[in-house]
């Protein structure tokens, strides 16, 4: 697991989406992940310490976990199935664990908060210069590329990230750089 910090916050122009640009602590690899409005909106206010007059649902969260007396350890974004990201809250209460499966997006609004780490396999980081070529996310996935594909996928017209196969999601992840994403303001 590698340590990760919020480095940037955008729109994706060619899927008109939000993306959370992790950079991990100390090095150059990302992880863009597509978000929601409502959890960009969450991790923008977080980051430039707006305040609500009442709790939204991240600080609610927050609140909880508190509240209950427990603490959140990290956040681990450990997986991608299906062009899904996949994510854990790991809390402690006393000498009690608990594993929560949460979205990354909710999840990093919620560390956040909490001033958690965030940490994110290895496999799934990409490497802005393309000069690390990052392990495969979803080494599983046993269907063939088509003769169109084999020489790599055409990202030249715009394409929502869901309509992707494993394989060309992280050669588009590969290609990106945090300057292609657009500044993120609420």
């Amino acid at each position: 697991m590698v340590e990760m910090a919020v480095a940037r916050l955008g729109i994706d122009s060619t899927t008109n989406s939000y993306v959370v640009v992790l950079r991990e602590k100390g090095g150059a690899r990302i992880l863009p992940i597509w978000i929601g409005r409502p959890e960009a909106e969450s991790i923008a206010a977080q980051l430039n310490g707006v305040q609500h007059e009442r709790p939204m649902t991240h600080d609610l969260c927050r609140l909880l976990i508190t509240g209950l007396g427990a603490v959140l350890r990290r956040v681990s974004i450990s997986r991608v199935e299906d062009n899904t990201y996949f994510a854990e809250l790991h809390l402690q209460r006393g000498d009690q664990l608990v594993q929560v499966d949460a979205r990354p997006s909710d999840s990093i609004a919620i560390a956040l908060r909490l001033s958690a780490p965030i940490v994110a396999q290895e496999a799934l980081l990409v490497d802005p210069d393309g000069d690390d070529e990052a392990a495969d996310a979803d080494e599983g996935d046993d269907r063939s590329e088509s003769d169109d594909d084999a020489a790599g996928p055409d990202f030249s017209a715009p394409r929502p990230a869901e309509d992707l196969s494993a394989q060309q999601l992280k050669a588009y992840l590969a290609q990106l750089r945090p300057e292609d994403f657009g500044k993120f303001r609420p």
